[in-house]
């Protein structure tokens, strides 16, 4: 992941920048929201508030795009050892034991993480320790927030094990709207908090696969912030 490691190490914590996942989509739409804009300034004599109306429409899309394309720069101040943290901005819509049968085939503490639109997409590293396994699974599009999404969806998984060979399970999961995920950890390197596990183009969810008796520190509908919240403790 040394890709990410002047952006991560930056101690301008808070600081705003856009992801470099997004430069094309800015780019391409951004010279299309200009023709567009000055087409209609160009009618404005004949289609009178029409033309403001479509440069105003045009404004908020792109708007949204970039609100989209987020990159905010966070250090994670406290303690790392045992702590999970939040992999992405959104609120958390499961909390429950579940069987996880593409890795760990036996019962774990899912938490999951539903991102909408309006969120910033970049993921990040929920723990520290070292990536035993990173895979990619095609899937369908269905909405992220249901169940099946889980099992069904296109997805990513990254696994780490801690220092204490504890294996903790983030699971990236494409939307209905998502077409991209993209996965930056590689097998064998070590990873820790403040990382950029990767980006999830549109509506998504993260997945988060803990053992169970794991100390929950969120509940069901909370707002969680990437690589702020703490969500969770090993035991």
């Amino acid at each position: 992941m040394s890709k990410e490691k002047p952006l991560i190490h930056n101690k301008r914590r808070n600081k705003i920048r856009l992801h470099h996942e997004g430069k094309h989509t800015l780019l391409y739409t951004g010279v299309l929201a200009a023709i567009i804009i000055s087409l209609a300034w160009m009618s404005r004599t004949t289609l009178s508030w029409g033309s403001f109306i479509v440069i105003g429409i045009v404004l908020i899309v792109y708007g949204i795009l970039l609100n989209f394309f987020r990159c905010p720069v966070r250090m994670f101040n406290g303690p790392t050892n045992k702590t999970i943290m939040a992999p992405a901005d959104g609120h958390i819509v499961v909390i429950e034991e579940v069987e996880e049968m593409e890795y760990f085939h036996d019962k774990r503490l899912m938490i999951s993480i539903f991102m909408s639109l309006t969120n910033v997409h970049a993921n990040w590293i929920p723990c520290e320790g070292t990536v035993v396994k990173v895979a990619h699974q095609d899937g369908n599009y269905l909405k992220a927030y249901l169940p099946k999404a889980s099992t069904e969806n296109e997805r990513s998984m990254v696994v780490i094990r801690t220092s204490h060979g504890v294996e903790v399970m983030a699971r990236q999961i494409a939307g209905a709207l998502a077409r991209r995920i993209v996965t930056y950890p590689k097998e064998g390197e070590e990873c820790f908090i403040d990382d950029h596990m990767g980006f999830i183009k549109f509506g998504s969810r993260v997945d988060v696969y803990l053992p169970l008796g794991s100390e929950v520190l969120v509940k069901m509908g909370q707002r969680t912030v990437g690589n702020e919240t703490v969500i969770a403790r090993l035991i």
